[in-house]
């Protein structure tokens, strides 16, 4: 097994058993980066292979100066943007209705596991399930959300504000449902 920095040379050459380790390295983290975006296996497979070919293509612009990983994530993150901004994606929300405090808060997650978690995260509506990823889980702030998406800073906010609600109503529902049994 080569270290990391060794394994992207072998990969810049070329190297096809260099390329297979990396690809087997890192792609159920880049996958599970895709699903987060993407509605359907298909299309985050889709992602995960377009993104590999990228990453392949630009490992010559890889500067070692930040985690190669996080490199990668980035990539991946906005190849998925990409195929999301194809399919013309909606923002319908008066960017006015934000709410105060952007804090991700208390949302009752400790009972749910990550399957469920991912459940209830993809049911949103796909404007707000990128806004949610790209600030709650990924860590952009909204200014550099509104950028990547091409929408108003006020826009990323009331996006993410929408989507904790419907995740906060959601979680209260699933939790009850726990309650029962």
């Amino acid at each position: 097994m080569l270290d990391e920095k060794k394994l992207i040379h072998s990969c810049m050459k070329g190297e096809r058993a260099a390329q297979k380790q990396l690809y087997e390295k890192f792609a159920g983290k880049l996958y599970a980066v895709s699903m987060r975006y993407m509605k359907s296996v298909d299309d985050a497979n889709d992602v995960l292979q377009d993104s590999f070919i990228k990453i392949f293509g630009r490992l010559d612009t890889f500067r070692f100066d930040c985690p190669f990983e996080l490199w990668m994530k980035r990539i991946v993150i906005n190849t998925s943007l990409t195929a999301i901004g194809k399919r013309k994606v909606s923002y319908d929300i008066d960017e006015y209705q934000y709410e105060a405090g952007e804090s991700s808060g208390n949302l009752g997650l400790e009972n749910l596991g990550y399957n469920e978690l991912m459940k209830v995260v993809h049911a949103l509506p796909e404007g707000c399930r990128m806004v949610f990823n790209l600030f709650a889980i990924e860590g952009y702030k909204h200014a550099e959300i509104a950028e990547m998406l091409k929408i108003s800073e006020g826009t990323s906010k009331s996006q993410y504000s929408r989507a904790r609600m419907i995740l906060i109503e959601k979680i209260e529902l699933e939790n009850s449902k726990l309650e029962d049994k």
